[in-house]
């Protein structure tokens, strides 16, 4: 099995990325909470990796610390929910929030996420509420912040569809989608697919 992944950035979606690792392109399924760390076009990363392995497909979940990719592992060690929806948890808030919502039985912050029912918010509590604790403190790692170096400021469309297309991906709808990108747009400031999906979550997340 895949476990990590060292090599070069040849793609940068909010939703994945392609590395080129010894002169092969391995294409990883990542959350936003991984997205916002990456460094640029060019650059050489690193990811921890989940494999997922099907009949018909193996696909690969990539993290930037062990703690995000261990609290993945948690998510979908949980009766209904496969690692497309645990990528949507990880996008849907930061591994703090995470495991705060869990631990203290926040269902309403959970049920917020597309995808997330009040059964499957319970199951989350009711499993792993006593096993995460161990992932309540950051790893060291963790701390430093991103690395991410900054290029060219992006049009306004190249945000707003790079933005919109995540979204849309993790099964927010369309039409909330589209409203909570134009207001983060409308609080002016950066414009950066990282800002505005933040600035959107928030929005989406009340």
């Amino acid at each position: 099995m895949i476990a990590h992944l060292s090599g070069t950035l040849l793609s940068r979606q909010a939703t994945s990325v392609i590395l080129d690792v010894g002169g092969v392109g391995y294409e990883v399924t990542i959350p936003l909470s991984t997205f916002y760390e990456l460094e640029e076009l060019g650059s050489k990363v690193q990811l921890r990796i989940y494999t997922h392995v099907r009949e018909d497909a193996l696909q690969l979940y990539g993290f930037k610390t062990a703690r995000e990719r261990e609290l993945f592992m948690r998510l979908i060690s949980v009766s209904g929910i496969g690692p497309k929806l645990g990528i949507t948890l990880l996008s849907g808030m930061s591994a703090d929030e995470m495991i705060a919502s869990i631990r203290n039985n926040n269902l309403a912050r959970l049920t917020l996420i597309p995808g997330v029912g009040r059964k499957t918010a319970e199951r989350l509590v009711i499993e792993l509420r006593d096993k995460i604790a161990t992932l309540a403190l950051p790893e060291p790692e963790d701390l430093t912040g991103s690395q991410a170096g900054k290029g060219a400021a992006p049009s306004e469309d190249f945000v707003r569809s790079d933005a919109l297309s995540a979204l849309v991906n993790l099964g927010y709808q369309r039409s909330a989608a589209e409203k909570a990108i134009t207001a983060a747009l409308d609080e002016g400031g950066e414009i950066s697919v990282e800002t505005i999906l933040r600035r959107a979550l928030r929005r989406l997340a009340k």
